[in-house]
């Protein structure tokens, strides 16, 4: 089944990421979690892969498992940080060989410590470039890339991450997965000038529930996402509850959910952290809406 397809029926389409875990253990939890979360009938599960490629091999490894125990579609993270083009082909074939469906093709961050982003020898500089590698050499896959509803760090403008987009997307890309956020507004006037610079496939976007303040605030300063003041606030006033602050993200998520929906988006792609608890309300209050099955 092609990407775009899964965002073709009228319903929302639904999918989660994952991440390689470190230890057997932590790979034992990921499936207690996913099993879970599979009762939502997800069209497809996507695996991200560590800083500087250092989980490649597993995320390949995470894809394969789920593809052979839940007989979905996968797609596998690919970034061009220390890889060079020989690394991003053989990476490919791999995939290719292990009948993974579609990848998620980004640039990648540097890693931890590295001022900024370093094109390996004989590596590629921009995702748009392994957009291209990937509709080239490996046609049969399907492309995600990314957007950021408020505008990646390192572009120099709005404008000009938005014409970053477009490049990526002229190049084969079939779908656009978005950075997280916290304001639904940032995300529908992205979607609107998104449409007006001409770009045509699906924008859909990238949904993480809060687990704490500490956690939030953590996670939007490093990707410069906002935080509302009032979510904020209200995260704040129960600082040593956890299961509290938990709760307060999957309301605040919940209502996210419900107006992303209302407004008419193509799907839903959540940042589940190889858990499921938070994911699993949200989803369960709301049944009502036309979310695929």
């Amino acid at each position: 089944m092609s990407l775009a397809s899964h965002y073709s029926s009228g319903k929302p389409a639904l999918s989660f990421e994952l991440f390689p875990p470190k230890t057997a253990a932590g790979n034992a939890a990921l499936f207690r979690h996913l099993d879970k979360l599979l009762a939502f009938h997800p069209n497809f599960v996507t695996c991200t892969y560590g800083a500087g490629g250092s989980t490649r091999d597993k995320t390949l490894d995470i894809v394969c498992q789920v593809k052979q125990r839940y007989q979905i579609p996968v797609a596998s993270h690919l970034t061009l940080v220390n890889a060079t083009r020989a690394d991003l082909r053989r990476y490919l074939k791999a995939a290719r060989d292990h009948q993974i469906d579609y990848i998620v093709a980004l640039r990648g961050d540097p890693p931890s410590g590295q001022p900024g982003f370093q094109v390996a020898p004989g590596g590629l500089h921009y995702a748009n470039e392994l957009v291209e590698l990937i509709r080239g050499d490996f046609p049969e896959f399907g492309i995600a890339v990314a957007g950021y509803p408020e505008t990646h760090q390192e572009a120099d403008s709005p404008q000009a991450d938005l014409e970053n987009l477009k490049r990526k997307v002229d190049a084969g890309a079939d779908v656009v997965i978005t950075q997280l956020f916290y304001d639904n507004a940032d995300f529908f006037a992205f979607r609107e000038r998104v449409e007006k610079i001409g770009i045509g496939v699906p924008v859909i976007p990238g949904l993480l529930p809060a687990l704490s303040l500490k956690q939030v605030r953590k996670i939007t300063q490093l990707c410069g996402s906002g935080l509302p003041d009032g979510f904020a606030n209200r995260l704040a006033e129960k600082p040593d509850d956890a299961d509290w602050q938990r709760q307060v993200g999957v309301e605040h998520a919940t209502r996210q959910v419900d107006d992303l929906v209302t407004q008419g988006v193509a799907g839903l792609h959540f940042y589940v952290l190889n858990k499921s608890a938070s994911t699993i309300a949200i989803l369960s209050s709301l049944e009502n809406l036309s979310l695929h099955t």
